[in-house]
C-alpha cells in the first residue's frame, strides 16, 4: 500500500512538473539569446547617441538627416527590445559598452573639423555591418522563437539604415 502511495504521489510530481516545465523553459532564454538582447540593447542606446550627436554637430545636410533616421528607427527597436527582455528576465545595461562609448569618443572629438562627418559614416558603417552579422547569427542560432523573430523583424530597419549610410557617405565623398 506504501509502495502505491509513492507510486502515485511520483506519478502526480512528474505530471505536475511536466505541466510547469514548459512554461518555465518559455520564459527563459536561451544561454545565446541574452547576450544578443543585451549587444543590441546597447547598439540601440549606441546609435541613439551617435543620432542625436549627428543632428547636432554634422556638417553635411544627410549625415544630419541619417542622425535622425537613427534616433527615430533605434528608439523604436529598443521599445521591443526592453519589453523582450523584460518577459525573459534578462537584465539590460543602462549604457552603451565601453567599447562603444570609445568609439563615440573617438567621433566626438572630430567636432568642429569636417573629419566629424567621415569619421561617423565610417562609424555608423561598420556598426551597422556589424549588427547585421549578429542579427543573422541570431536567426540562424537563437533558441528562443521570440527573439528570433524579434531579430528577423530588426534586419530590415538595420539594412535600410545600412543603405542611408552608404548613400549619405558616396555624397559627402562627392563634396
Amino acid at each position: 500500500m506504501i509502495a502505491v502511495r509513492r507510486i502515485a504521489a511520483a506519478t502526480m510530481l512528474a505530471a505536475l512538473a511536466g505541466i510547469s516545465a514548459p512554461s518555465a523553459y518559455a520564459a527563459a532564454p536561451a544561454t545565446d539569446d541574452a547576450p544578443f538582447l543585451k549587444a543590441i540593447h546597447q547598439g540601440n542606446l549606441a546609435e541613439i547617441a551617435a543620432g542625436l550627436s549627428a543632428r547636432k554637430n554634422a556638417t553635411a545636410a544627410c549625415v544630419k538627416t541619417v542622425g535622425a533616421v537613427l534616433v527615430r528607427d533605434h528608439r523604436k527597436l529598443d521599445v521591443d527590445v526592453k519589453a523582450l527582455a523584460s518577459k525573459l528576465h534578462v537584465t539590460l545595461s543602462p549604457s552603451p559598452s565601453a567599447a562603444q562609448e570609445k568609439t563615440m569618443t573617438a567621433v566626438q572629438s572630430q567636432v568642429g573639423s569636417s573629419a566629424y562627418n567621415t569619421a561617423w559614416l565610417t562609424t555608423e558603417t561598420t556598426s551597422h555591418e556589424e549588427t547585421l552579422a549578429l542579427i543573422d547569427r541570431e536567426t540562424a542560432t537563437g533558441g528562443n522563437a521570440e527573439v528570433k523573430a524579434a531579430a528577423r523583424a530588426a534586419r530590415p530597419v538595420v539594412a535600410k539604415h545600412l543603405e542611408l549610410i552608404r548613400a549619405c557617405e558616396a555624397r559627402v565623398k562627392r563634396s
